[in-house]
């Protein structure tokens, strides 16, 4: 299915795109560099043409798209990200991916407060007052549902600006004892309602330099705004090239523990989801649920461009932890893979973008999937074709 746009050579989009500067400032990137491929988009073979519409991804589920639904638990809402403005690289906050939406017990805002307990020499406690006069801005940042799949239409994905509390400045402060050696941070986790599809437990078992390493704070606000409920409010874990559900929501409690700790329930849940080894006891022996490098299209434009129809493939990049040189296309298991048109990659954190042209010989189902080629990195969901996406071609 193509959905028709009445634009005629997308200049609303071209626009959009020259005002890059800002959110090239706030991703800290090279501006010129970022400019330059944004303005490649307009200048090479779709220059003077007319966007007809986008060809709608097939076998996905009708999941309802940018919309809360659900309560707790079992609430939701999925990021559209087929309308991403390239020029835009934060998801607006009504739109920011939600896995698990706010109990109806949480306790009022202005009386919360983290502990820090366990394995410390004295217990201390944190007032989100405290919390919101050390925050910071830090940057942009991506987050990944570990459960982001097909059904979902790939919408839990998202990225926000953010200010928080780095957890190093936090620890720098605890006395631990000797036996300490990791940290289980731990957030509000009682609900109104019994779940019918999601396990009570928002906690996971890090080590302090996982965490250090990562670049971990404690958000208080996001996009300029107070977190939303939704969201966490009023103190949520963010660990940056992690998957979310290590980004644990209503923050109350720091425990310290020691080497054999019990892995937490929500860190069983997640297991498979964050490539584990079966379903390890100990939270010690679970790997770092790290997103790798990744890559998928989010839209596929449908063009007249010299009176023949082409095709352009818009995608993202993300995860890992070093930059890519090249990205690689194919449109079904019998074709060869093919160096993406245009892609350029400055870091790994938020995401970055590529776009493809694309001309198929004739009408017909094409998966589409994406190989990194170099240099050589950890790529197990792309592996294993976990972000194919299809689409049905009419006209040629």
């Amino acid at each position: 299915m193509v959905r028709t746009n009445p634009s005629s050579v997308d200049r609303r989009e071209f626009v959009r795109l020259g005002g890059v500067s800002v959110g090239i400032l706030l991703a800290g990137l090279d501006q010129l560099g970022l400019a330059a491929f944004v303005n490649a988009q307009n200048t090479d073979a779709f220059a003077g043409g007319k966007r007809l519409g986008t060809v709608d991804f097939v076998d996905e589920g009708r999941p309802m798209m940018d919309v809360s639904v659900g309560e707790e638990l079992d609430g939701r809402l999925f990021t559209d990200l087929t309308g991403m403005d390239l020029a835009e690289r934060v998801t607006p906050t009504e739109k920011f991916y939600v896995r698990t939406r706010g109990s109806k017990l949480l306790p009022e805002q202005k009386s919360w407060t983290v502990k820090i307990d366990g394995l410390v020499e004295s217990p201390s406690t944190l007032s989100l007052v405290q919390l919101t006069r050390r925050a910071k801005p830090v940057g942009q940042h991506l987050m990944e549902c570990a459960g982001n799949a097909r059904f979902a239409h790939y919408g839990l994905i998202s990225v926000a600006n953010w200010v928080g509390v780095p957890l190093a400045d936090i620890l720098d402060g605890v006395r631990a004892r000797p036996e300490a050696k990791r940290l289980l941070i731990s957030g509000f986790d009682q609900y109104q309602t019994q779940s019918t599809s999601s396990v009570a437990g928002a906690s996971w078992i890090f080590l302090p330099e996982e965490l250090k390493s990562a670049g971990a704070f404690l958000a208080t606000a996001m996009n300029e705004q107070s977190l939303a409920v939704d969201h966490g409010a009023p103190v949520r874990l963010v660990v940056p090239g992690w998957y979310g559900c290590t980004c644990i929501k209503w923050v109350d409690t720091i425990t310290l523990v020691d080497n054999d700790a019990e892995a937490t329930s929500q860190m069983r849940e997640y297991a498979a989801r964050t490539h584990q080894s079966g379903v390890p006891a100990l939270a010690k022996d679970y790997a770092p649920a790290a997103i790798d490098q990744a890559a998928m299209p989010i839209r596929v434009e449908k063009w007249l461009v010299g009176g023949k129809i082409k095709y352009r493939v818009v995608g993202i990049l993300w995860g890992g932890t070093q930059p890519i040189r090249v990205l690689q296309i194919r449109f079904n298991p019998e074709e060869d893979y093919v160096a993406v048109g245009e892609f350029r990659q400055r870091g790994n954190d938020p995401w970055s973008f590529w776009t493809h042209a694309w001309s198929p010989k004739s009408p017909g189902t094409f998966s589409i999937r994406l190989l990194v080629k170099d240099p050589p990195v950890r790529t197990r969901r792309l592996d294993s074709g976990y972000y194919v996406r299809t689409v049905e071609i009419s006209e040629i």
